[in-house]
């Protein structure tokens, strides 16, 4: 409670709901809806289970999302190129601090400070799935596949997340685990 309402309280005047000091607003209601959700699916199915339902929410978005930025780009499919930026893009715009670290023929890797989850992501990794499902399907749908690993995270309590999307069968991705996507 501010002093000033702490104040009016000793003064026994009663302090309006609508102005009390409660920390709560959209971001930070789905934010820990998301965590909340998370945190019961992993404990009641487990982690596996978990990352499992939360993929299908992913896979669901990413497809939103791909349609959204071939609609507005006006073309049918995004090339590996724009696939890239539109990855970097889109975490931006919902709180992510995504870069492009590499990038070659086989594979894009993105670095990460912030993640669009804020705090409410650590210890449950589960949350990643998102991410991989979004950048799986994105880069599948238009280059008819993607490997996604997630070899660092937040979630996990990493200085930050290193995510590679690998986009052809090369032998690295092969070996590397992760989630495979593919186009239709």
């Amino acid at each position: 409670m501010s002093q000033n309402q702490d104040q009016k309280q000793e003064q026994g005047q009663t302090i309006p709901i609508k102005q009390l000091d409660v920390a709560l607003n959209p971001n930070f209601f789905f934010r820990n809806l998301i965590r909340s959700l998370s945190g019961v699916l992993e404990d009641v199915v487990g982690l596996d289970d978990a990352s499992g339902f939360i993929s299908i929410v992913g896979q669901n978005i990413g497809s939103e999302i791909n349609q959204a930025y071939k609609g507005e780009l006006g073309v049918s499919k995004l090339d590996k190129d724009q696939v890239a930026e539109v990855l970097v893009d889109l975490k931006a715009r919902i709180g992510g601090d995504f870069s492009l670290e590499e990038q070659s023929d086989d594979k894009l890797v993105f670095a990460n400070n912030a993640c669009p989850f804020g705090e409410s992501v650590l210890d449950r990794p589960s949350m990643c799935m998102m991410t991989s499902n979004v950048f799986g399907s994105i880069s599948a749908q238009n280059l008819g596949y993607a490997k996604v690993v997630i070899e660092e995270a937040i979630a996990t309590r990493c200085n930050g997340c290193r995510v590679v999307v690998h986009l052809d069968h090369t032998e690295e991705a092969e070996s590397s685990e992760g989630r495979e996507y593919f186009g239709t």
